[in-house]
């Protein structure tokens, strides 16, 4: 019985969290036997609520790592002191932390980007990996988006040599793997899909929001008040050129448009909430009641992929409702603030077409992104059923070769 902690998750109000944490156990329980899977949570009972089969897997869900000083370190290390930046945690872990992580054989990095500077400098998470290090703990990161710490310098020999203390750095695309392997020059590097690809599917009805009119079938959508903070000064509102977009599509084609919220806090607070950012915009487009809809914020990853899987086309700014849709072969733009978009698309259609900056976002581009859709859709799906299987197994592969490391 091989024991598992999966370091750097904390919630499932992200459902991209959710689909990473439930693929990666997915993952393991196809290559290990019996195993016991150690999910760290800041709210164990809202968590459970949404994969109430969490026992199944071997799930154990134990309190996560985050104390209230994290965000004041966070922002302390912005300053421009070249000490600070590459200063180890100073606030010590809990013993309920270091419990979890004697009990454990691998400890896997898990949450998609962490390991950047997305959320500023990853100090807190790796603090929690260098403990599991220091008890000699099968150190992975898994899935993961890298990269790059250019922008702060100092840190980037500090993080250089933390990342090759791992026993293996596994990236989800080309991006990430050419920064560590070319400008990192780590050999520790290996390549692999966002373990999303493997997601389930969890059938639901979706009578209560799926257009009455459905056409020449639906569009879904999602956007999310965090490519706000990307935009340029003097753009428009993304939210209302989305608008914009929308009625367009409605007066020039018969398909229909469903809104797919993807992070949605459990607690039901406004901070980073997709659905109550776009629940204006279904009051703006009420003259098209009929035709247009969006998914309860009740829904869990595996259910909105349910929905994803039945679109005709999707157009999202989240991460993991694009790996969803890509992954449902669902032909996809993915509107990017960030290189991990692009390294995915890369890998999928070996080209960037599909990818649409935050920062050039507007209802101009957006119809021009609709069109090649609608021009390409054939090509597109070809391309996801060469590729999909491909990547869905890239999961499965590195599980495999992790056992390899376990077995020793």
């Amino acid at each position: 019985m091989t024991r598992f902690y999966l370091s750097g998750q904390n919630s499932f109000s992200n459902r991209g969290c959710e689909a990473i944490v439930r693929s990666t156990v997915k993952l393991i329980n196809q290559v290990f036997e019996n195993p016991v899977i150690l999910v760290p949570s800041n709210n164990i009972e809202l968590d459970q609520k949404q994969w109430p089969e969490y026992k199944a897997f071997g799930v154990e869900f134990v309190p996560d790592e985050f104390p209230k000083v994290t965000r004041f370190w966070a922002h302390f290390q912005r300053l421009p002191c070249k000490i600070i930046k590459q200063a180890r945690w100073p606030f010590g872990l809990s013993e309920q932390f270091k419990s979890d992580i004697e009990s454990v054989d691998v400890v896997m990095s898990v949450g998609g980007d962490n390991y950047s500077l997305d959320y500023r400098l990853p100090s807190l998470l790796v603090a929690l990996d260098q403990y599991a290090q220091s008890k000699n703990k099968i150190s992975v990161l898994f899935g993961a988006s890298v990269g790059p710490f250019e922008k702060e310098p100092a840190y980037v020999p500090f993080i250089q040599n933390h990342l090759r203390s791992f026993n293996q750095l596994w990236v989800r695309e080309s991006v990430s793997y050419q920064y560590l392997t070319d400008e990192l020059k780590l050999n520790n590097v290996h390549k692999m899909a966002d373990p999303a690809f493997n997601l389930d599917y969890q059938e639901t009805v979706m009578d209560d929001f799926w257009p009455k009119e459905v056409g020449e079938g639906v569009l879904g959508i999602n956007i999310s008040p965090l490519i706000e903070k990307y935009t340029h000064e003097g753009q428009p509102s993304l939210r209302e050129e989305t608008i914009e977009f929308i009625k367009h599509v409605m007066n020039t084609t018969s398909l229909s448009v469903v809104l797919v919220p993807h992070v949605i806090p459990l607690d039901n607070s406004a901070k980073n909430n997709d659905a109550q950012y776009m629940a204006p915009m279904l009051e703006a487009l009420a003259p098209f009641s009929n035709r247009i809809g969006m998914v309860p914020s009740s829904y869990n990853a595996a259910q909105l992929k349910y929905v994803i899987k039945q679109l005709r086309f999707f157009i999202g700014a989240r991460t993991h409702s694009t790996i969803a849709a890509l992954s449902s072969y669902v032909p996809t733009v993915s509107i990017s603030y960030s290189v991990k978009a692009k390294g995915i698309n890369m890998d999928i259609f070996a080209e960037q077409t599909p990818v649409l900056p935050t920062n050039q976002l507007s209802k101009k581009t957006l119809i021009e992104k609709m069109d090649w859709l609608l021009a390409n859709e054939e090509g597109l799906k070809k391309r996801l059923n060469e590729q999909i299987p491909l990547m869905k197994q890239s999961g499965v592969d590195a599980i495999r070769k992790l056992e390899s490391i376990v077995a020793k």
